[in-house]
């Protein structure tokens, strides 16, 4: 048994049992391949025997049973992941360009610190910038509860 365990087991012949769990096996074949040393073991954890769900699940079940038009959300959630999907797949082609994610980079540089000596430099203009913020987004507060 601990023979058929040792060379059958790790080359996927065999199960490997209880009894060889933590046993070392060595694998080898005929030819010109290495011999390949392995170490297997098998970790049980015992448990109370009750499954609770953890609170988020809870929390996403509740939200999904408040939902009145699921079939518009999953419409939107699905056309949302095709939507990322696309984005990721047209960065990717952008990035395989030779030239263009150089010249992007340098254009996100050079915005962020023209926004930097704009708005966050000098003090009167961060004021500025702090109270148009401000505003915007109580605009943003206001059209939300409408």
């Amino acid at each position: 048994m601990a023979a058929t365990c040792r060379f059958a087991a790790p080359l996927g012949l065999a199960p490997l049992p209880r009894s060889c769990a933590g046993a070392k096996s060595v694998a080898f074949s005929i030819g010109t391949t290495k011999v390949a040393t392995r170490t297997r073991s098998v970790a049980v954890r015992a448990g109370d025997g009750s499954a609770e769900t953890p609170e988020i699940l809870k929390a996403a079940q509740d939200a999904w049973a408040k939902v009145e038009d699921k079939y518009a959300v999953a419409t939107i959630g699905v056309a949302g992941l095709v939507a990322l999907w696309t984005a990721v797949g047209a960065l990717k082609s952008i990035d395989k360009l030779p030239i263009l994610p150089g010249v992007l980079e340098l254009v996100g540089i050079g915005y962020t610190g023209w926004f930097t000596y704009r708005n966050l430099i000098f003090q009167p203009d961060r004021e500025q910038w702090r109270t148009s913020l401000i505003k915007f987004t109580s605009i943003c507060y206001i059209v939300k509860q409408y």
